[in-house]
């Protein structure tokens, strides 16, 4: 074990998209197994990911940073979000929703939830489930992709002041606790710097 860390850390493997020696995981190798499923099944290149992207949750004099394992686009376009967590997808949906509208200033289309066994294929804009099942994880050609708005849906300034409070509430509060002065090191949590300024 790391210290500070409740993930039994079992060695080095190589990151399948960066070519980089990590950290050997139970969690790194589902990610893995997601980054292989992307490119060698569904046909993206490795240019069209994005993984381990930080999430910035403001909140008072503190600022909150979750990682989205991956995010799926052309350039500066997200056009899906993954997110990877073990256990039961439904509990996730509503967080992994919420991240997905702080991320860019339009709605990014497709967001997925997967615990590495299965998946949830949820429509960023209503929010309604798509699709189940690794299987169903859409690939470039595949009509969910195909079929984006075009130009994308702006995100109205309220809906995104919802999803940093359901974010926080959901990623923050409710991670899970390691002992009294740390919590899961999916999260971390820094100074609000802007709060220094006069």
């Amino acid at each position: 074990m790391e210290p500070n860390s409740h993930h039994l850390v079992m060695g080095q493997l190589t990151d399948f998209l960066t070519g980089r020696c990590i950290a050997d995981t139970h969690d790194e190798r589902y990610h893995q197994k997601l980054a292989r499923h992307l490119v060698e099944t569904l046909g993206y290149t490795r240019e069209q990911i994005r993984q381990k992207q930080t999430v910035e949750i403001p909140s008072g004099s503190q600022i909150a940073r979750v990682t989205v394992d991956f995010l799926v686009g052309c350039g500066s376009r997200v056009d899906m979000l993954i997110k990877y967590a073990p256990g039961s997808l439904v509990t996730r949906r509503l967080s992994n929703l919420a991240l997905s509208r702080m991320i860019q200033p339009v709605y990014i289309p497709i967001v997925v939830t997967t615990n590495g066994e299965d998946a949830e294929v949820v429509s960023g804009l209503t929010g309604k489930v798509l699709a189940e099942g690794i299987q169903a994880i859409p690939g470039p050609e595949d009509s969910f992709m195909t079929q984006i708005p075009d130009p994308p849906v702006t995100i109205p300034e309220g809906i995104v002041e919802k999803a940093v409070r359901i974010a926080y509430a959901c990623e923050v509060e409710g991670s899970c606790l390691m002992d009294n002065d740390f919590k899961c090191d999916t999260w971390y949590c820094y100074p609000d710097r802007t709060q220094d300024k006069p």
